[in-house]
């Protein structure tokens, strides 16, 4: 049995305001092995972000309230302290966040970015750090790095930044990458040199990777295993193979057929899912896509269990239980 690089169980993710309690992830259940990439997808709002900046102990929001065990190598991340956390995020944890044109500094060069978390976790020195510097550029793709190492955010095209983010999230041969997003507002030429370099980043290294995305060829692309959430809930796991074949959830069935597909013959327009995503102020009752789904029953008021098999593989759907076929 492959062993299991992060493990999170029961994660729970609310947010105090003053119209009500946001609930932004809802018993989160799911596991990744070393060196396998598994895709989270789903709409905006779904949860997907929040979730992982759970894992990372980024939420600080003294309205939020987390509850559930996130498990990194056998450690639970959520007792663990501020300190202790730092320790792990950069070195054993990088994330790749979604806006590169907000996600670094103005008033620092690219390199000092890289720089400073390179001595964050190890004991280099300057000239050392900007060496390694300048080789994660050029491993990224940045031409002339040596020079572009000294110049600031704003003379990086928005490619270019997201590249030196994910130069900064590899500075340390991180055993577990969470890409949030990380081909968003990029043309397609970009997106595909992208999506090799963290392939090669996987299979040199074996680092898992966690990709966030709305964008099923992403997924096709690069991940192994999708998890798909709709208002905070995983309501499908599959192999990529098997999403793609055959999707369980109503929800999944919608996102696949909004997807062109050059293997089959454009007969008319492109379905769209019906409706607005639900409020996560005041989810519906029961199955919360149930006001969107053209399958929806008298027993989709109440939550539908996750039916899986022994691979944490199935959905949370009434459709797959006898009961309501009949």
């Amino acid at each position: 049995m492959a062993e299991k690089l992060l493990e999170v169980k029961n994660l729970c993710v609310s947010f105090k305001t003053r119209k009500g309690i946001v609930r932004a992830v809802n018993n989160l259940s799911f596991s990744i092995n070393h060196g396998e990439v598994l895709g989270i997808v789903g709409e905006s709002g779904s949860g997907k972000s929040v979730s992982m900046s759970a894992v990372m102990g980024l939420i600080k929001d003294e309205n939020a309230e987390i509850t559930g065990e996130v498990f990194f190598n056998g450690e639970d991340l959520l007792k663990k302290s501020d300190e202790e956390l730092r320790a792990i995020r950069g070195k054993d944890i990088a994330m790749v966040f979604q806006d590169p044109m907000t996600a670094l500094t103005p008033v620092y060069t690219i390199g000092w970015h890289i720089r400073e978390q390179l001595q964050l976790h190890s004991d280099i020195s300057d000239k050392a750090a900007r060496e390694r510097a300048i080789e994660l550029l050029e491993e990224v793709g940045i031409p002339d790095p040596a020079k572009r190492v000294d110049q600031y955010p704003h003379e990086f095209s928005g490619g270019m930044r997201q590249r030196a983010i994910i130069a900064m999230a590899l500075s340390l041969n991180p055993k577990l990458l969470i890409a949030d997003e990380p081909t968003t507002a990029l043309d397609v030429t970009i997106q595909a040199q992208i999506l090799d370099l963290l392939e090669r980043l996987r299979k040199t290294y074996n680092s898992s990777i966690i990709i966030i995305t709305h964008d099923m060829g992403v997924v096709s692309e690069l991940s192994s295993e999708v998890l798909v959430m709709y208002a905070g809930r995983m309501v499908e796991r599959s192999t990529k193979s098997s999403l793609f074949a055959n999707p369980q959830h109503p929800y999944t069935k919608g996102l696949m057929n909004s997807v062109p597909r050059v293997d089959r013959a454009r007969t008319s327009r492109l379905e769209t899912i019906s409706g607005q995503p639900a409020s996560l102020l005041n989810l519906p009752s029961g199955c919360a896509f149930r006001t969107r789904c053209p399958s929806a029953h008298v027993a989709c008021t109440e939550q539908p269990a996750f039916i899986s098999d022994s691979n944490g593989y199935g959905a949370a759907c009434f459709l797959l239980t006898q009961g309501a076929r009949s």
